[in-house]
């Protein structure tokens, strides 16, 4: 084992989101700004009867019969990009000492879709009819339990739950893990897959999602004048991260580094950020000064533009305030939909794809620039530019913020 401290390498990802299942699947369609939005058969007669699904993710095939009948689906989609990221990052479970391995997962609706059909089952059939698996399959720590038994890993194993942000804390979590010698080796990312009517309608209701059902595929528009809110998505996004001098003694390829990680609590509010954007500018501040950059160096935000009037407004001045207008400002979420709990894992990893193959993807579907927003914000193509660090930032239900720090190895 190395010192400890420093920089931690990201060796591995795996991706398993609305733009696709793989690294590669899912970089061309972010490079594309093609949303996935599209109608949902699950929510048809719903005020909002569209989503961003996963396309072609079939658990029988992809993990067999066990996994495709007696895990949720949220876990299934971690187990796959689980195993993407190890077999990235050139490790062999068989072969690891688990004893050094931890895992680390955000999530934050657990097993809503098997709660909602066993309160059916419950109300209309009786407590003798109820499945035996309901409570294993609903709970949210089940994503980093099935995934350490998985691969192995009897190092600590944790799901952080701190609603939208919970990948990024997942990441920063992991980050702490290896700088303290936890651990020589954390997946760390997050799951989430609940788009189901309950949680829809009570989205719905909240006012947070767009209801330009007339074409879905144009309903997400992050950073435009006339946003009106997200698409709901499901995803899984897993990184496999590792010391630096670690990873580069065994002949890793790293993507790229996790140089800095800020969190904060803005302590105001359920639902709606602080209206100055104090509490993600304390995460930002913290995460730039944790990775010892100043706020002029950043050369690209994967902003959490939601897409919502409120969230893009306050999280744009914000940018603005600390960083200026010199970075090149992206939402994915144009493309993928917003995958609540995992969203801050899968901006990570497109952050880190970012800094390692230096393009900046198109914020999907942005025609009218606000603005009230005076940031660069890419649209219509992905722009080539060279990406030495990256920022992003990820706000949560409940004030949570945190900010990660991406730099070029």
């Amino acid at each position: 084992m190395t010192a400890l401290g420093g920089d931690i390498a990201v060796t591995g990802l795996g991706l398993v989101t609305p733009a696709g299942i793989g690294v590669e699947e899912n970089w061309e369609r972010l490079l594309s700004g093609r949303s996935r939005a599209t109608r949902d058969g699950a929510l048809d007669g719903m005020p909002v009867d569209f989503s961003c699904r996963v396309p072609g993710f079939h658990a029988e095939e992809l993990l067999g019969g066990f996994a495709s009948w007696q895990l949720e689906r949220f876990v299934q989609l971690a187990l796959v990009a689980g195993r993407m990221a190890v077999r990235d990052a050139g490790w062999n479970p068989e072969t690891w000492d688990g004893r050094r391995v931890g895992v680390v997962l955000g999530n934050s609706l657990g097993g809503a879709a098997t709660f909602e059909e066993q309160h059916l089952v419950l109300c209309e059939r009786g407590p003798a009819k109820v499945s035996p698996l309901l409570v294993t399959k609903y709970m949210p720590n089940m994503a980093a339990g099935y995934l350490a038994i998985d691969v192995g890993a009897t190092g600590p194993s944790m799901v952080t739950a701190t609603a939208c942000a919970s990948g990024a804390t997942a990441v920063g979590t992991a980050r702490d893990w290896l700088r303290s010698g936890a651990c020589d080796i954390v997946l760390a990312g997050a799951s989430e897959s609940a788009l189901t009517p309950t949680v829809m309608a009570g989205l719905g209701r909240m006012g947070a999602l767009s209801r330009s059902g007339d074409a879905p595929e144009h309903a997400c528009k992050p950073f435009d004048a006339e946003r009106d809110g997200f698409v709901a998505a499901e995803a899984a996004g897993v990184l496999v991260l590792e010391r630096t001098a670690d990873a580069r003694s065994r002949g890793a390829t790293v993507r790229a580094l996790v140089g800095g990680y800020g969190a904060s609590s803005d302590a105001h509010h359920a639902t709606a950020p602080h209206p100055d954007g104090q509490g993600i500018e304390r995460a930002l501040r913290g995460g730039l000064a944790d990775a010892g950059v100043a706020p002029d160096e950043v050369d690209h935000v994967n902003a959490h533009g939601t897409a919502t009037p409120m969230n893009d407004v306050i999280e744009g001045r914000m940018l603005r305030r600390v960083l200026g207008d010199r970075a090149a400002v992206t939402s994915t979420k144009g493309v993928t939909g917003h995958a609540l709990a995992a969203a801050g894992a899968i901006e990570a990893a497109y952050a880190v794809l970012a800094v390692q193959h230096g393009v900046v993807p198109p914020t999907a579907n942005l025609k009218n620039p606000d603005p009230s927003i005076e940031l660069d914000v890419v649209s219509g193509e992905p722009r080539r530019t060279r990406v030495d660090v990256a920022v992003s930032t990820s706000l949560g239900f409940g004030g949570h913020n945190a900010a990660l720090v991406l730099t070029s190895a």
